[in-house]
This record gives structure tokens, sequence and C-alpha cells, in this order.
């Protein structure tokens, strides 16, 4: 049985630090390697699951090894490390139960490609890791708590950047699911952020992560914001390339991947 207020000081830097050093391998491996699944799907990545399983699957730690971990903080009964961790269940309460949910009721005339195991299960291991770290930093290694104006400073600051993302990424994945249930196949997809960038679903993904990083003010949240850039950037990258392909002279040019006018 593990102690309340269990020390695990050595696994938790050693965890942090591996979060910093898979991140430039991630985004070089991706930037000439597209990850198998949705419009890049491909066979030789062994069996296939019904996307709405694999994403149930993949993304699951995050709800509970959170849950699992976060009583047993120094913390956990601080009101400031509980308004932390709320932004994180929610906008994985969306990405593991919603969205698949979502998924698995979007009717389509289509056959959606299966996703891999395998990479369901490398994502299923950096979730474990990821859950591990932002976990423990809000419920046992965060030392911000006593400083309570530049808290709820940083909090809010970082919140409302949250949310804005959350929203962003939100209202672009109903939009592709839209799409996806009008049976037409792949289209250009058009209006709002979908002007300036192939894949504002990532773009608020990374906005969200960059809000958490503000609110956490902690090397863990800096980390999965650093990480989140470097998985989701080359993939967006990737998409772009793949709708220029398909089709050609009818896809606006001036998108960026995922940075408005930047990326």
């Amino acid at each position: 049985m593990i102690p309340e207020h269990y020390s695990d000081s050595s696994l938790f830097h050693s965890s942090l630090l591996t979060l910093f050093l898979i991140a430039p391998p991630t985004f070089l491996s991706l930037t000439f390697l597209q990850a198998p699944y949705g419009k890049h799907h491909r066979p030789g990545w062994g069996p296939n699951l019904p996307p709405p399983l694999a994403w149930l699957l993949m993304e699951s730690p995050t709800l509970w090894l959170t849950l699992l971990l976060f009583p047993l903080g120094l913390h956990s009964h601080n009101p400031k490390a509980q308004a932390l961790i709320t932004p994180f269940l929610i906008h994985y309460f969306n990405r593991t139960i919603l969205y698949p949910l979502h998924l698995l009721l979007t009717p389509s005339k289509k056959t959606t490609p299966g996703f891999p195991l395998s990479v369901a299960l490398m994502a299923f291991a950096f979730n474990v890791l990821n859950s591990y770290l932002q976990a423990r930093t809000v419920s046992h290694y965060n030392n911000h708590y006593d400083d309570s104006g530049f808290f709820w400073f940083r909090f809010l600051c970082g919140l409302l950047v949250f949310l804005l993302g959350m929203g962003i990424n939100v209202w672009a994945d109903r939009v592709l699911l839209r799409l996806k249930s009008e049976g037409k196949g792949y289209v250009v997809p058009r209006g709002g952020l979908f002007e300036l960038v192939a894949c504002p679903n990532y773009f608020g993904e990374i906005v969200e992560w960059l809000g958490w990083a503000v609110m956490t003010w902690s090397w863990a949240g800096l980390g999965f914001f650093v990480y989140t850039f470097a998985n989701l950037g080359p993939r967006a990258r990737a998409n772009r390339r793949w709708y220029l392909e398909k089709f050609g002279e009818d896809y606006p040019k001036e998108r960026k991947a995922v940075i408005p006018y930047l990326y």
C-alpha cells in the first residue's frame, strides 16, 4: 500500500527529464515519418482498433491515473491545487469520453480506417508518463501556493488562454466530424481558423497547454507544452502537404500548417 504523501523525488525528476528528452526525437521522427492513422493510415503497423476504442484506451490514463495520484499529494486538499487540476481533467474528460462518443455516434457513409494498436499503445505510454508528472506537480511538488496574489494572477491568465485553446480545439473537431458525417469523403475545410491554418484543432490544443504551463508555472507544464508542439507541429505540416497534393490549386496555399501566419 502506498503511504499518504509518499516521496518519489527520484522517479519524478527522472520522468521530468524524460519528457524534455523525448520532444526533439518526436519532432524529428514525425517530420519524416507520419503517424499512420486517419488520412495517413497505411498497412504495416499491426492490428487495428476501431477509432473510438483506440481514443478511449490511449487517453484513459489522463483520468484514472490522475485521480489515483492526486489524493496522495501533500497539497491535495489545497483549493488552489484542486483549482489547477480541474482544467486538466475537463480537457481529458472531453478527449477520453466525449470525443470517442462523438466518433461512435457520428454517422458516416464512408468506411473509417482503423487505428493501429501499436500507435495507441505508444500514446498510452506517453499519457502514463505525462499524467504522472502533471498530477504529482500540482498535488505535491508545486511550491507556489503560498504566494496567493501572484498564484491567482497566473492562474486566471493561464486559464483564459487554456479556455480559448479548448474552445478552438472542440470547435475544429466538431467541424471535421460534421464534414465526415456528410459522407463526401475528404474535402477542403472552410470557415473560421480553417482559413488560416490546416489544423486549427492542433493549434487549439497547443494554445491550451501553453495556458496550462502558465497556470502551473512549472517545468512539467512547460515540458508538456513543448512536447505538444513537437508532436502536433510536424503532423500539421504533413496534413497540409496531404491537402495540397490531393486538392492542388483548390487548396489555399497561403494557409499555414498550425500557427497562423507563421508555421
